[in-house]
């Protein structure tokens, strides 16, 4: 049997437009081999892949696709599956049935990870048996409908207005993707309802992910209906595998609003298909410090703690803090941040401790609240919506003491020992009501969890450089 390796975003694109796996198997690309026999001369074969991101798909002996996979390394991963080695008998059941493959190479990581899911949902191969109930799996959603459509991850196509797109195999490797894509597209994954001829819905000053450049400033009014429309239809074209011709026209745009004079929404252009043509050294969608293991779904996380604290809105900003230090030494502090119930890399800070001897962890909690919140109220920064503290009613009094020096703070401050996990809030002297199983809880849990992981591993960082004299 003979295969196509295709290679490259023609490839890709020609494979849609002309109706999927037969096309696949019949037009030209980097190049060509014969792949068939014992899984040696696959192996073999597999010398010859690039080593860049990509989507490999698997045949058997009757040409059938029976797997598709995603890959940072094309050359690893597909060499990987004709390698000998221990295996469940699900997987030795899939490379059993391995006659040939096929590849298509990606600019990036992130492409990849959404050409894999458009060919799993076109092929239907017989081994990817994650998708075939959708509704377990996280969709990309659009919300068209909104004058400023949100973009969030969904787990049900409930809104006839928003344009979806997946499902998807990872939630956390949505999370990482649309990190990726929000720093190119900057659209807003608020749950505020903004209307635009509506001025009380816009505020004095730009929320967090605003001055991070992560949005436009929709909810400050820093970009205009239109044009924050047309920027979240150059995603939508993105996501639908579109990238080359969307390239084109924001050239097209970008010079005609220079030949206009307006150079500033020309350098905005600029700046997108700069992004759009240097994906490969984009982060990639695995980012994230921490592993994403949400203790519950997000949302419903969320909800739970709005109820929980008698807040008016979702809390979309969470940050934790705790201290690690061995017999008083190396003292350091952590602070990592979460944004709709997930972990945010950019908002993480690590502050070793200056101000106190010994160990003292509420004077070293103390010192942390004061520096990082001094310093948000003197650069005019939003306070997130609740700050967690690992610990219980000591090293809460203790923060709630330095809040009060620097003179504003959250709208709830709490804390959550490891034990009992009993959240206190502070102002109040008797826990709050919250059960083990609810999902509010588990994401406070989740958040003290990653704020002590993340302390523990600044610690040792610094161990080991005075022990080494690194």
């Amino acid at each position: 049997m003979r295969a196509v390796l295709v290679g490259g975003e023609a490839a890709a694109a020609a494979y849609f437009s002309r109706g999927g796996g037969s096309v696949l198997r019949t037009f030209g690309g980097t190049g060509t081999g014969t792949v068939t026999g014992e899984n040696g001369e696959l192996l073999e074969k597999t010398r010859e892949l690039p080593e860049g991101p990509g989507v490999y798909v698997m045949r058997d002996r009757e040409g059938r696709e029976i797997y598709v996979g995603k890959a940072k390394n094309l050359r690893r991963r597909v060499s990987s599956y004709f390698q000998k080695r221990e295996r469940q008998n699900k997987d030795l059941a899939l490379v059993e049935n391995i006659a040939d493959f096929e590849y298509v190479e990606t600019d990036s990581e992130l492409e990849a990870f959404l050409l894999e899911s458009r060919m799993i949902k076109d092929l239907q191969p017989r081994y990817n048996v994650l998708l075939k109930n959708t509704d377990r799996y996280p969709l990309i959603e659009v919300a068209w409908g909104d004058d400023f459509p949100r973009v969030r991850t969904a787990w049900r196509k409930d809104n006839p207005e928003s344009r979806y797109y997946g499902p998807f195999v990872g939630a956390g490797d949505i999370k990482g993707a649309l990190a990726v894509l929000q720093r190119i597209f900057r659209f807003r994954s608020c749950q505020r309802g903004i209307d635009a001829g509506n001025p009380r819905h816009f505020l004095g000053r730009g929320c967090l992910n605003y001055h991070l450049k992560r949005c436009a400033g929709v909810c400050c009014g820093k970009i205009a209906k239109d044009e924050y429309r047309r920027r979240i239809s150059g995603l939508c074209r993105f996501l639908s595998g579109r990238k080359k011709d969307l390239i084109e026209d924001l050239r097209k745009e970008m010079e005609t609003a220079a030949s206009e004079l307006r150079f500033e929404d020309a350098a905005a252009l600029r700046d997108v298909v700069e992004s759009l043509q240097t994906l490969n050294r984009q982060p990639e969608i695995d980012e994230s410090l921490a592993p994403f293991n949400p203790q519950t779904e997000p949302g419903k996380g969320l909800m739970a703690l709005r109820d929980a604290l008698g807040l008016d809105d979702l809390p979309r900003r969470i940050e934790g803090i705790d201290i690690a230090n061995l017999m008083g030494k190396e003292v350091v502090g952590s602070l990592v941040s979460f944004l709709d119930g997930m972990p945010f890399k950019e908002g993480y800070r690590r502050f070793r401790i200056k101000t106190v001897d010994g160990q003292d962890d509420f004077a070293s909690i103390a010192e942390v609240v004061r520096r990082r919140y001094g310093r948000i109220r003197e650069e005019g920064e939003p306070f997130p919506d609740i700050i967690l503290i690992d610990g219980g009613k000591g090293q809460l009094g203790a923060a709630a003491a330095a809040m009060r020096e620097v003179g504003a703070g959250p709208k709830a401050l709490m804390s959550l020992a490891k034990a009992e996990e009993t959240p206190f809030l502070a102002g109040r002297s008797d826990p709050l009501p919250m059960s083990k199983n609810n999902p509010g809880l588990r994401i406070l849990m989740h958040v003290r969890d990653e704020s002590h992981r993340f302390a523990q591993h600044y610690h040792h960082i610094l161990r080991r450089k005075a022990m080494f004299g690194e």
